[in-house]
C-alpha cells in the first residue's frame, strides 16, 4: 500500500476571510476547519491550507508566483457549475475552457491574493 495520500498546498493570503470567502463561495470548497489564521478547505477530496501572514520574509502573497493545478475529469461540467458566481469575478480573472497544447483542456481562476488556480483534464486522443 502507498504511503503517499494527497497533496494539499499552503497558500499564504493577505486576508484570511477573502480567501475563505472565495475558495466557499465561488469555488464550492468545504470549510473543515478554521482558526484565527489558519483554515483547511476541501472539495472531493481535494484540500487547500491557507495560512495568514503578514511581514513574514519569502515569496509575498499576490504575486502570481504560485499556481496550483487541479486534476477534475470533467472540467466542462465544473466550469458551467461555478460559472454564475465565476462571473461575479473581476474581467480577466477566468479563462478558457480551453485545449491546451500541451494534451490538456483546461480553465484558470486568478484568486484574490494573486495566485492562479488551474482546473483540467486530459483532452481524449482521437483514434
Amino acid at each position: 500500500m502507498s504511503n503517499f495520500v494527497q497533496v494539499t498546498p499552503f497558500v499564504t493570503v493577505e486576508s484570511l476571510e477573502r480567501a475563505v470567502g472565495f475558495f466557499r463561495d465561488i469555488l464550492g470548497f468545504e470549510v473543515l476547519l478554521r482558526q484565527s489564521n489558519y483554515a483547511y478547505m476541501e472539495r472531493e477530496g481535494v484540500g487547500f491550507r491557507l495560512l495568514e501572514l503578514h511581514g513574514v520574509s519569502g515569496a509575498p502573497p499576490g504575486n502570481r508566483r504560485f499556481a496550483y493545478y487541479i486534476d477534475v475529469r470533467d472540467v466542462d461540467a465544473l466550469y458551467q457549475e461555478l460559472k454564475p458566481k465565476l462571473e461575479m469575478l473581476p474581467k480577466g480573472d477566468v479563462t478558457g475552457p480551453v485545449n491546451q497544447p500541451y494534451g490538456q483542456r483546461e480553465f484558470m481562476v486568478l484568486a484574490p491574493d494573486g495566485n492562479l488556480l488551474a482546473f483540467g483534464q486530459p483532452i481524449p486522443h482521437e483514434t
